[in-house]
């Protein structure tokens, strides 16, 4: 089993600043893309930034030159670090990996539990 443990959500006025953090555990052998997706009040689950294994990063136009995603391939780690933080930011932030499971040559898609991030205006 792989689990995947999100940390780092709450709440910040506009303006402001958080860091999301999600740490891989279990039968990892290793880790593809890894990846944020959020999903805001009445709206649909969208991504918000990828990564790829070797560090290359993508990002949804909304958050380009404020988010900064990065990742710690030692630790099974991904990281969000979110800038500028607006209202239309806030909703709960998923954390999601691509992992190649020790015990057989497959490759699953696993989520975390999601970790709740609300910007007041």
């Amino acid at each position: 089993q792989v689990q995947l443990v999100e940390s780092g959500g709450g709440l910040v006025q506009a303006g402001g600043s958080l860091r999301l953090s999600c740490k891989g555990s279990g039968s990892i052998a290793s880790i593809n893309n890894m990846a944020w997706h959020r999903q805001g009040p009445g709206k649909q689950r969208e991504l918000v930034a990828a990564i790829t294994s070797d560090g290359r990063p993508t990002y949804v136009d909304s958050v380009e030159g404020r988010f900064t995603i990065s990742r710690d391939n030692a630790k099974n780690t991904v990281y969000l670090q979110m800038n500028s933080l607006k209202p239309e930011d806030t909703a709960v932030y998923y954390c999601y990996a691509k992992v190649r499971v020790w015990y057989e040559s497959l490759v699953y898609d696993y989520w975390g539990q999601g970790t709740q991030v609300t910007v007041s205006s």
